[in-house]
């Protein structure tokens, strides 16, 4: 006999992960890197938004919205709307998450988009908003016919997995190269904070698993034109 594990343990997993991701990025942006600041002379306080508001704001936030069909036990529209407020939201903080490491290596006399993260993390940023639009379209407003969104559900499915990975992979991406900087400017290679930092994209990796997971997952009541119905 098969044993099919429903999404509410993967889902349980995936809320205790994004609240320890969060709590390991604040520590290092605050405690080990001196704060947040949107101007400040010490410049190094601006780029500390990025790595908080893509990790909370748009992986986690991101995260949330995948799961949230699943997660919560509200109606398919109210959980459709849920899904799409939590999406927009997280597109919102990526963008600004985005922004705060141009403003950040605009006044500290840095160049832009010379590393494969920026590079990926630009076209993540573009494809989780084309995916948006394409969801607001068809599933939302002014909406598609009943043929027309079992048609595209699959495919919104895959496509927006497939970016939210992408968007994972951005963010390892984003932690070895800041951290390889710091190191190459004498911090301890074996130090507490490269310590946090690794354990801190192991937990965003775990995170994106159950993630992916909870998704997938057979959930407790079948709904039509949601993940639960994969």
């Amino acid at each position: 006999m098969a044993i099919r594990v429903g999404a509410l343990p993967f889902t349980i997993v995936s809320h205790v992960l994004a609240i320890a991701a969060a709590v390991l990025v604040l520590v290092w942006c605050i405690h080990f890197r001196g704060g947040l600041a949107w101007e400040a002379i010490n410049k190094s306080l601006i780029f500390n938004l990025h790595p908080v508001l893509m990790l909370i704001g748009f992986i986690i936030i991101g995260g949330e919205a995948i799961i949230s069909y699943k997660a919560l036990p509200f109606s398919k529209e109210v959980n459709k709307q849920i899904h799409l407020i939590l999406h927009a939201i997280a597109l919102i903080l990526g963008i600004v998450g985005i922004y705060t490491a141009f403003k950040y290596h605009n006044e500290s006399n840095i160049a832009n988009l010379y590393s494969l993260h920026s590079w990926v993390g630009i076209g993540v940023i573009c494809l989780y908003g084309i995916q948006w639009i394409f969801g607001f379209a068809v599933f939302f407003y002014p909406g598609g016919s009943a043929g027309v969104k079992a048609e595209s559900l699959p495919w919104h499915v895959l496509f927006g997995l497939f970016v939210y990975i992408l968007a994972l992979a951005t963010a390892i991406l984003g932690f070895l190269e800041k951290l390889t900087f710091l190191e190459s400017s004498h911090l301890a290679k074996y130090g507490p904070e490269a310590f946090l930092v690794n354990f801190t994209a192991l937990v965003t990796i775990l995170f994106g698993t159950f993630v992916v997971l909870t998704a997938v997952s057979p959930a407790r009541v079948e709904d039509d034109f949601s993940y639960s119905s994969i």
